[in-house]
């Protein structure tokens, strides 16, 4: 009985989201994509999609989206909105970093993105035009993966700053106390295995077509890169999502090397007691700058 009455809830909440998504405007760049999509599958075979079709996605994304923070630091303007004002960017530091991912990027996930042909192929997970999932869809199976990555990033997380663990891979992330937007993916490679397992257990469990795994791969890209951009910008879209962690957040982490160890979100470091520092930290400067207008 209670299996039929999920079954219809899941019914009827699929009917409301198909009777919003049709009351909404066609979107003027569907044909576009549409046609661009089926060329790419006219064109290229499955194993070519999904594996270098996934590094491209990935290279292009994770570097277009460093490019706004590596520019803030030549910008005067935006000096202010940088958190740690006192650890600037070092161009030896930058290209140190750079370096490193590059090696992480075709040494380490490389080889893990080759398996995403076989994975897509163990699963039947559609490639086509026809099964693509709507938008808001999409945006609703990424949401439950960045839910999943962010419970494993806390605890796996919080287990590498243990100190019998922590010199030996964790430290290297914590190289930079003042973090950059190109910083985010500078780790350890069994950091990257360890924590980037979290990254991939949602897209097992939730995966309905490869256009899931480019989606999930954007939005993290993203996130990530928002976080250890080391500046916080007030009008940014991101703080607008409940729970957000955002660059404050995370950057208070690099420079306390202990708490905040949640990724995406703030509930798991509340539960836990673990942003306890920070929100001391949080009040100490808000007290000393009454003080300085009072004097």
């Amino acid at each position: 009985m209670a299996t039929n009455e999920s079954v219809g809830v899941l019914s009827s909440a699929s009917l409301a989201v198909e009777f919003v998504d049709s009351l909404l405007p066609e979107n003027p760049l569907q044909g576009p994509f549409k046609a661009a999509w089926n060329y790419m599958l006219s064109n290229y075979t499955k194993f070519q999609i999904a594996t270098w079709g996934s590094l491209i996605v990935h290279e292009i994304l994770y570097f277009s989206f460093c490019i706004p923070g590596f520019l803030f630091q030549f910008i005067p303007y935006m000096k202010k909105y940088k958190i740690q004002k006192d650890k600037p960017e070092t161009w030896e530091g930058q290209w140190k970093c750079f370096k490193v991912l590059l090696f992480n990027h075709f040494c380490i996930q490389l080889p893990l993105i080759c398996g995403t042909y076989y994975f897509t192929e163990f699963f039947s997970i559609p490639y086509d035009w026809e099964r693509m999932p709507r938008w808001c869809m999409i945006l609703a199976r990424c949401f439950g993966c960045a839910v999943i990555e962010d419970t494993w990033h806390y605890f796996l997380h919080r287990l590498l700053h243990h100190k019998r663990i922590y010199k030996y891979i964790h430290k290297i992330h914590h190289e930079f106390q003042a973090p950059f937007g190109m910083e985010a993916e500078y780790a350890h490679p069994l950091e990257t295995l360890i924590l980037g397992t979290g990254f991939f257990i949602g897209i097992v469990l939730l995966c309905d077509h490869v256009i899931l795994l480019w989606a999930w791969v954007a939005i993290r890209l993203i996130e990530t890169i928002d976080v250890h951009s080391g500046y916080y910008i007030p009008l940014n879209p991101l703080n607008l999502i409940p729970f957000y962690a955002g660059a404050r957040h995370h950057d208070f982490h690099h420079m306390n090397f202990i708490g905040n160890y949640a990724s995406t979100f703030t509930w798991w470091d509340w539960l836990f007691g673990t942003d306890s520092q920070f929100h001391a930290y949080n009040e100490k400067m808000k007290s000393k700058k009454s003080e300085k207008k009072t004097e």
